[in-house]
């Protein structure tokens, strides 16, 4: 039996993987976590999504739980996952993480903590989008640099950040599918004369609206 930990329980993917470890078979969750601020605090995990009562409160201080949990699953923020990858680091606890909006410079910090702790990283956890991206992949190798590139993603109101952690993800395969550096050749949006488009250039554009 695998103990899990959720941190970032009360988001929209919390709620889902508190909803699916009550279904799924070889899981315990064991703790459920969110910032120390956060109105759910206190409150059943059950409750939270509508399920029978766990009882499981939902708390704040992740280093008190450690020792309850072997795999922290992370939907939060990256100032929010580094801290909590730092907790499992040091006490040797293995991580998922899914938080999306990392800089260059934290995600070399969860490639080191990598070398002393299993970790899952993705942008996104969907079979579909990572089969996307492995038909991505190809279709750059194939088209080459024949084509313009432009990525248009769209999400809900409440996503924080932009371009989705998703949609860089694709830039990244298909730069590195036809030997480009994404650093350098990104464009986040346009306006005003930007003169004639760079063939060697990947275009991002963001959409928020709705639910």
């Amino acid at each position: 039996m695998v103990r899990i930990a959720i941190h970032g329980a009360a988001g929209r993917m919390g709620k889902n993987l508190i909803e699916a470890s009550q279904r799924e078979q070889g899981l315990s969750l064991t703790t459920v976590v969110e910032h120390a601020q956060h109105e759910s605090l206190g409150k059943d995990a059950g409750i939270l999504v509508g399920l029978d009562n766990l009882n499981l409160q939902i708390v704040a201080n992740l280093p008190d739980f450690v020792q309850r949990f072997d795999v922290l699953i992370d939907f939060t923020q990256p100032e929010a996952s580094l801290a909590a990858l730092e907790i499992c680091r040091s006490s040797g606890r293995a991580m998922v993480i899914g938080t999306t909006g990392f800089s260059p410079p934290q995600k070399e910090i969860i490639t080191k903590a990598a070398q002393e702790i299993p970790i899952v990283l993705s942008p996104n956890m969907s079979v579909g989008v990572n089969l996307c991206l492995n038909l991505l992949d190809l279709a750059a190798r194939i088209l080459g640099a024949e084509v313009d590139i432009e990525i248009i993603e769209a999400h809900h109101r409440l996503k924080v950040d932009a371009p989705s952690g998703t949609a860089i993800r694709m830039g990244e395969v298909i730069a590195s599918a036809i030997g480009r550096d994404l650093e350098t050749c990104a464009v986040y949006g346009r306006q005003g004369y930007t003169g004639v488009r760079p063939r060697s250039s990947i275009g991002f554009s963001t959409i928020r609206g709705g639910d």
